[in-house]
């Protein structure tokens, strides 16, 4: 499993956090967002999804990957 954690702009409110933890939930892999932070931390299988369709999904939610 690969860790990393994603700078996500646009996120300001309980709402935010659940469309973007559903996005990377849909994409394949698990994350947890933290709203002052605005990051995500993402946990994936390289060998299942690739990192640039997590944060494409989180994207069509709306939000800048930044």
């Amino acid at each position: 499993m690969k860790n990393v954690t994603l700078h996500v702009e646009g996120m300001s409110c309980g709402h935010c956090v659940r469309s973007v933890e559903g996005a990377v939930k849909e994409a394949g892999a698990s994350g947890k967002v933290d709203l002052a932070g605005k990051s995500v931390a993402v946990e994936y299988d390289e060998a299942k999804v690739k990192l640039e369709e997590i944060k494409e999904a989180i994207e069509e939610q709306g939000y800048s990957v930044v």
